[in-house]
């Protein structure tokens, strides 16, 4: 079962700070969004395997926007 990482508001990707086929558990940090001028990390939901980044760094994302699948 894959889990999905979600933008929590509308920002700009500053940082992502893992690459696919790394292994995480939970709570790792795995992105940093700019929103705002403030930075907000977003965190593995689950342990598991990074298996897509669907966005790059610099990229506009929207609220709920998919940005990381592990599984």
């Amino acid at each position: 079962m894959s889990e999905e990482v979600t933008a929590p508001v509308s920002g700009k990707v500053w940082k992502i700070l893992v690459k696919v086929g790394d292994k995480v558990q939970y709570d790792d940090e795995l992105m940093i969004l700019e929103a705002m001028k403030m930075e907000n990390a977003l965190y593995a939901p689950a342990d598991g395997k990074v298996a897509a980044i669907k966005v790059a760094e610099g990229d506009q994302v929207e609220p709920n926007q998919v940005l990381i699948v592990i599984e």
